[in-house]
């Protein structure tokens, strides 16, 4: 390893939904943190890895939503993204493109102001609006903090996310690599099957019910003498009438998120998986220390 290769860990923070996890996965080319169009979809710190031999190594951290917490989960989770502000090397910032700074956004700000860590300013969806006015949102932005860098660029359609690599290594320290050449992430299997188990009931669910399940993979194991993989989880809703919506018509739900998640389950182990689900209903899990512990957040690790 040459002495200019740099390493060093770079947490991707921002409010809800807007866009982090589809710019981590499309940064490093493979599907590990779950994206959708609800809020609170990722709820721990997954790390994912982008090794480019010649320049570095960059360790991705990304985070939940920095929101307004209205529960032990929602409390759990903004601690996690507030902290990981403090213990990386550059934090990228993800902003909707808008001339407008919300609540949200200087809530955001404020915490900023206690680090010394630099500042990557990412206007995502760029793709969306129209080029003159990204001057625009890039004046609003310069005026409120002092970033080391902004970028506009569009996580979905792989805009300009060279030009953020390349300032992303400006910032980070030489070093050796972290992590073997071909890790991607430091997420156990189970726990990305779990994902995106989940993901899948978010797409499918209305809008009342995805922020109150957890998923359990309960059992995964290869068939004897066969290549298949067999996989039980079980959802956990907040609700007995949850419950019904989950499994629907004649368990007709429940098998769309089974062959929806089965599908990508395949991609990811490169092997046939047949996915058996259950629902189960923990009432107010997300306000219970232990249950939360059980569905792998833990609230002492923050």
């Amino acid at each position: 390893m040459h002495e200019n290769f740099k390493s060093g860990f770079v947490t991707i923070i921002g409010r809800p939904n807007v866009g982090k996890s589809t710019l981590m996965n499309h940064l490093i080319g493979q599907k590990i943190a779950i994206t959708s169009n609800k809020p609170q979809t990722t709820r721990g710190r997954i790390q994912t890895v982008y090794t480019d031999p010649a320049r570095g190594q960059i360790v991705f951290v990304d985070t939940p939503g920095i929101h307004r917490a209205k529960n032990k989960l929602g409390e759990y989770m903004v601690n996690v993204a507030e902290r990981s502000l403090t213990d990386v090397d550059v934090i990228l910032w993800l902003v909707e493109p808008s001339a407008f700074i919300g609540a949200g956004e200087r809530h955001i700000i404020k915490q900023l102001e206690r680090v010394k860590t630099p500042v990557i300013l990412v206007i995502n969806k760029v793709d969306t609006v129209e080029r003159e006015k990204v001057l625009t949102f890039i004046d609003t932005y310069r005026k409120v903090y002092d970033f080391a860098e902004i970028v506009p660029a569009s996580a979905l359609r792989g805009q300009n996310l060279d030009v953020l690599v390349e300032q992303i290594f400006r910032y980070l320290p030489y070093g050796p690599m972290f992590y073997d050449e071909d890790t991607v992430t430091d997420q156990p299997e189970r726990a990305i099957v779990a994902e995106i188990i989940r993901e899948k009931a978010l797409h499918a669910l209305d809008d009342e019910i995805p922020h109150g399940i957890a998923v359990c993979i309960d059992r995964m194991k290869e068939r004897e003498g066969q290549k298949i993989i067999d996989i039980d989880a079980t959802i956990i809703c907040e609700k007995d009438s949850h419950k019904g919506i989950v499994i629907g018509k004649g368990g007709s739900m429940l098998k769309k998120i089974g062959s929806n998640a089965r599908y990508e389950i395949e991609r990811l182990l490169e092997e046939k998986v047949n996915v058996k689900l259950w629902v189960k209903v923990k009432k107010d899990w997300r306000d219970s220390d232990s249950l939360m512990k059980n569905f792998g957040y833990d609230p002492h690790e923050v």
